[in-house]
């Protein structure tokens, strides 16, 4: 089964974008693309708009991230996942989790309360604070892949084409894959790519347009739009022209002088001038983002950790969006770790304190920046986990929670539908629907659903969705299903974002 028509898709994005961009033929080896890429196209948005992706890799645990808190639903959890006194890995319910207990606008119904992690104070506290720049977060509750609707009745229908289901589930590289494009692992082009392909004519240098922080991703790459890879030390430099360990041979005019008269002359044979042209390109992108990120911040203003580096070059990177001649921008960067099959309890408060600390200070640097409104950063996951205990950890999922923060965020409030899986007995009929077994919920919001509400804002019109999303052409405004007598609604939009 195809996620995705590549036909379509590509047909789409080369019609609408060929003529701005220059492009030689529909399709082009990497280097030909980098070096036909326009650097003049015209700029048209007067504002700015950056989205930034926080991949968690290795399947996020939603269920110790978010954490029912009342007293029904924590005593479901907690009777699956056995208390830790008892050898178990439920959060007690303590002073440190009612310390992170979320206080949305709109209480949800029937009482049901959700708390963070109890390492999660940042988030917790940024949820929960008033006034203009707080309560900028927001929690979706189980989101992830979905081609249709599906509860565990059409899961297991034999009619695949009928209720088709993400290929390959639990699988970490292709739902990472599936999460970044809707297609399993070798696709080639993501949808924040796709998205970064429509906003190109916005930007006077379109090389910036998609930028990683974090190593190759799929998520940014595009039919016409490349990801420009950066360190958390700035540009990466090519190392025959300007080789790290030797400082002062990079710096010699000598050097230097040599370099661009290498890239200035013309070329007989095709591919050695492409290779020249695309050699000049980086250097000069280099000197460009170098020149841009050359205001820092002040010690502390981020965590020292993986995650707040990345986070704080992204944030350099926005300061110098003016000199980069960006309007429109798409950041990935990611975190490991999160495989816990074993050692839950013991490894996932690091990496929940690293995910809060880090994702706070970055939306407190855009509002000191002023453009808090304008940027937002939003988490995505392999997938869930097992609400089941495997006994020290949780296996492979399917659902997850998830956050997203920015100026834009309607903020202070949990989206999704509250639910709490209280057995995995098959006869019983209470929670059975929602999940596949072990507690791997069946996601009540899609990855194209998540996406396009992000997209929207960004500025993606209607028309341009279903073909940076191929499965929304599955949900809508009548789109729903009853599950144990409970309405769930797919929408297009999820609601958790400003109007563009």
């Amino acid at each position: 089964m195809h996620l995705i028509d590549p036909k379509g898709h590509t047909r789409r994005a080369f019609l609408q974008r060929s003529s701005a961009l220059a492009m030689a033929g529909t399709a082009m080896p990497f280097a030909l693309n980098l070096s036909a890429m326009s650097e003049t196209a015209a700029q048209t948005a007067t504002d700015y708009k950056a989205l930034v992706c926080v991949f968690l890799f290795g399947g996020n645990d939603y269920a110790n991230t978010v954490i029912t808190y009342d007293d029904d639903s924590y005593g479901k959890y907690s009777t699956i996942r056995v208390p830790q006194a008892s050898g178990g890995v439920a959060i007690a319910k303590d002073a440190a989790l009612a310390a992170t207990l979320l206080s949305p606008t709109v209480p949800l119904p029937n009482g049901r309360q959700y708390a963070l992690h109890p390492a999660m104070t940042e988030l917790a506290n940024l949820f929960n604070s008033t006034g203009p720049t707080g309560g900028k977060v927001a929690v979706q509750l189980n989101v992830g892949p979905l081609v249709v609707p599906l509860s565990r009745a059409l899961y297991n229908n034999s009619n695949k084409k009928l209720y088709p289901q993400p290929p390959k589930l639990f699988s970490h590289n292709d739902q990472q894959s599936t999460w970044q494009s809707s297609s399993p692992e070798g696709s080639t082009v993501g949808w924040g790519g796709n998205v970064g392909d429509l906003v190109l004519n916005q930007n006077s240098n379109s090389l910036f347009t998609c930028m990683s922080v974090s190593g190759n991703a799929v998520f940014l790459s595009g039919d016409s739009a490349l990801q420009y890879q950066v360190s958390t030390g700035g540009a990466v430099r090519i190392n025959s022209v300007s080789p790290a360990s030797n400082a002062s041979l990079y710096s010699s005019t000598t050097v230097k002088s040599a370099m661009q008269l290498l890239t200035q002359q013309a070329r007989t044979h095709k591919l050695e001038n492409e290779y020249t042209r695309v050699t000049k390109r980086a250097v000069e992108a280099e000197g460009a983002v170098t020149t841009a990120i050359q205001s820092d911040f002040t010690a502390g203003t981020f965590p020292t950790t993986g995650l707040g580096r990345q986070l704080a070059m992204v944030a350099r990177l926005i300061r110098g969006r003016g000199s980069l001649g960006a309007k429109r921008q798409v950041f990935f960067v990611s975190m490991g770790g999160f495989d816990l099959h074993d050692n839950l309890i013991a490894n996932q408060p690091g990496l929940m304190k690293q995910l809060s600390d880090a994702m706070a200070a970055f939306h407190r640097q855009m509002v000191a920046d002023g453009v808090s409104d304008n940027v937002t950063a939003f988490t995505a996951s392999d997938f869930g986990r097992t609400l089941q205990s495997n006994g020290d950890g949780s296996d492979h999922g399917w659902g997850g929670h998830h956050f997203m923060v920015g100026g834009a965020v309607k903020g202070k409030a949990i989206y999704g539908y509250p639910q709490v899986v209280s057995t995995n007995n098959t006869s019983t009929l209470e929670g059975y629907e929602g999940h596949v077994g072990q507690g791997r919920l069946i996601p009540t919001t899609s990855v194209d659903q998540y996406a396009a509400t992000l997209a929207k804002w960004f500025g993606v019109s209607d028309a341009d969705l279903p073909g940076i999303l191929p499965n929304l052409k599955n949900f809508g405004a009548t789109t729903s299903l009853v599950v144990n007598g409970v309405t769930y609604n797919y929408p297009k939009d999820v609601g958790f974002m400003m109007p563009a």
